[in-house]
């Protein structure tokens, strides 16, 4: 049972990551109906962001506190991780918002190749590793829980409340949901349909890029491929959970995680990814607009 409980909580953080990035596929599906596939190369930059300030800090200032450090870290990959989706959605995806929908389709995969590869050429290609920056471990009733875990959790708690008040309680949140229901009305009410989407591009970055710093931080090595693999799964996430809804953005990652957790240690690891797909199929055939997702009407 113990074994068990540990694997729930290692799954709920690993969930909680890919939560974090569902949120910003989800967000971006539901205000203009694309799927942004370069965002999960965001966040590997995010990543990738706050490796840097990490060794540059710690080059220079010897001794750091350990929250000043992870502070500036999320402060440093937020606003870089925002300033590029916040270029991408102007350069690649706003000149194409009317055109057929293959084209935003395969600009966002163009952009997804571009950043991997961009971050190869300037970073190499090996894994960079970091040294432990959290490394207590408590043991409360016979289960690990480590210090960086319960990090993770709070801060993904912390920042789902944040979003969920900005999208239903805001002036913001109105105008988004105003431009997910219909861009032409809300325009010709006042909205600024353009400036709102853009924001809602930031917003999905600065979520991936806290995942990312907490991927750094959890794992201690950051890739340019991190992309590919914790993207393909936060999008998953976002589907299984219904595409579009941002609890089920959040409980499909959580599915996610503790899928992974549970296979990996009950059965072999090598098949985890395929358990975790297997049962995305399974959910779809029965429910084809996810667990809390909505059928689309279409307007006429």
């Amino acid at each position: 049972m113990e074994y068990f409980v540990q694997q729930l909580f290692n799954g709920l953080t690993l969930g909680s990551i890919y939560g974090l990035v569902a949120i910003g596929y989800t967000m971006v599906y539901g205000i203009i109906g694309m799927i942004n596939f370069a965002h999960g190369d965001i966040f590997m930059l995010g990543g990738f962001a706050a490796l840097i300030v990490f060794l540059v800090l710690t080059s220079i200032f010897a001794g750091v506190p350990v929250a000043v450090l992870l502070l500036l870290m999320l402060i440093v990959a937020m606003l870089m991780t925002s300033l590029w989706n916040w270029t991408i959605e102007r350069v690649a995806y706003r000149p194409l918002r009317g055109s057929f929908r293959l084209a935003p389709l395969i600009t966002a995969i163009g952009m997804s190749i571009t950043l991997s590869n961009f971050i190869q050429v300037t970073q190499g290609p090996r894994n960079k590793p970091i040294p432990p920056l959290v490394g207590s471990v408590y043991n409360i009733g016979g289960i690990s829980i480590s210090l960086k875990q319960i990090i993770i959790i709070v801060i993904t708690v912390v920042l789902l409340a944040a979003f969920w008040y900005i999208v239903n309680r805001t002036a913001l949140g109105r105008a988004q949901r105003a431009t997910e229901q219909d861009r032409k009305m809300a325009a010709l009410l006042g909205v600024n349909v353009d400036q709102t989407i853009s924001i809602t591009f930031i917003m999905g970055a600065a979520l991936a890029a806290v995942a990312g710093t907490m991927y750094l931080m959890y794992y201690g090595v950051a890739s340019f491929n991190d992309g590919f693999t914790p993207g393909v799964k936060a999008f998953t996430a976002a589907v299984l959970g219904g595409i579009g809804s941002l609890p089920g953005a959040v409980l499909g990652g959580l599915m996610i995680g503790l899928i992974e957790s549970l296979w990996s240690a009950y059965f072999t690891i090598a098949y985890k990814d395929v358990a975790t797909f297997a049962i995305l199929a399974f959910v779809l055939i029965f429910k084809p607009t996810g667990i809390l997702g909505r059928p689309e009407v279409e307007k006429v």
